[in-house]
């Protein structure tokens, strides 16, 4: 047995995705955005969220999250996110680099997700005029969380409400957002632009493509020099049809929420049956498909002899995720095994 849960990352690219680019290399199109797919992509993605809106493919998570921000503040301003969230641990300062010098101001929260009443004492802590400081300008969310949780509509809605009074626009690393929206079973509008938000990172090079996210703005005003940010910065690709091909067949059909919703299942599946083990406790619950669990050593142990990717996230702590292709056989497999060890121990 030797399927890796270490991370979807892991995880190839949905057979529709790969059909896509394959017909969008026959015959030419034109550069820079300005083909028939890319076109459709933002069609597509209007019709999704319910209204219209402005949209740039990138490749990579970390310029979708680095040129977002940087259309929202300026290189004096403070972006206030969690403090586990990925453009604070995991993005080597990009999102700092593309700001122009931003300052990202960490929060406490439980289960990866941030409350209002911190952010709001972190801004009146923030002594807005005073030019010795950065100054608040914009709350970073993740949706799922790095602990696999998920905002409800009325959390987003809040955590906007608080922003908005301090000045501050709104951005969502949204590399899980598909997790999240099939766990809700809510409208991709209701924890978007409903909700207040100004700007997605929308992933889905996690979700069942090779590389594609797209930074959908739902405020247009903040959208004016974007496309010049994104050449700057590297992701205006000439032939963007091949960004746009894996977006434009991933949102067709709900083939995006459908990949999730298999992702999420499997996540149940493994979670309830870990949890059922003797002397596992799981850190956070389960909402989306990252699963933290903890496990007795000699169980670990067990799961790495037999070639499950796992990947320890701090100690006898595990961090699991199940992708868009995971099969339940492989979530039986590694159930079996730990529960074998289990009773051996």
């Amino acid at each position: 047995m030797n399927h890796d849960f270490r991370s979807d990352n892991v995880a190839g690219a949905a057979p529709q995705v790969i059909d896509a680019l394959a017909a969008a290399s026959t015959g030419s199109a034109s550069p820079y955005g300005e083909d028939a797919l890319t076109k459709r992509v933002t069609a597509r993605l209007a019709e999704i969220f319910e209204t219209q809106v402005t949209v740039f493919p990138v490749a990579t998570g970390t310029a979708a999250n680095s040129l977002a921000l940087s259309a929202l503040v300026p290189p004096w301003g403070a972006v206030y996110c969690h403090e586990e969230s990925h453009i604070h641990m995991d993005e080597c300062g990009a999102p700092e680099q593309f700001t122009g010098g931003a300052k990202l101001v960490p929060i406490a929260g439980p289960g990866g997700k941030l409350e209002p009443a911190a952010l709001s004492a972190a801004v009146a802590r923030a002594g807005i005029g005073v030019v010795h400081r950065v100054q608040p300008s914009a709350l970073s969310l993740t949706q799922a969380t790095e602990a696999g949780t998920v905002y409800r509509p009325d959390e987003v809605a809040a955590l906007v409400e608080a922003a908005h009074a301090g000045g501050m626009a709104v951005h969502m690393d949204g590399a899980r957002f598909a997790n999240a929206v099939a766990r809700l079973g809510c409208a991709p509008a209701d924890i978007t632009w409903r909700a207040g938000l100004d700007v997605l990172a929308l992933g889905a090079t996690k979700g069942g493509c090779l590389a594609a996210e797209a930074v959908v703005f739902f405020n247009p005003a903040l959208a004016e020099d974007f496309a010049f940010r994104r050449k700057r910065g590297a992701h205006l690709f000439s032939k963007m049809r091949f960004l746009s091909a894996q977006l434009d067949a991933w949102l067709n059909d709900d083939l995006w929420l459908r990949l999730a919703r298999h992702a999420n299942a499997m996540a149940d599946r493994l979670s309830q049956g870990l949890a059922a083990l003797p002397g596992a406790e799981l850190a956070h619950p389960v909402q989306a498909n990252e699963i933290f669990v903890r496990l007795p050593e000699p169980t670990i142990a067990a799961l790495e002899a037999a070639g499950c990717g796992v990947y320890r996230w701090d100690g006898n702590l595990l961090r699991l995720v199940t992708a868009f292709d995971t099969p339940q056989s492989a979530v039986d497999g590694l159930l079996e095994i730990a529960g074998k060890a289990g009773k051996s121990a």
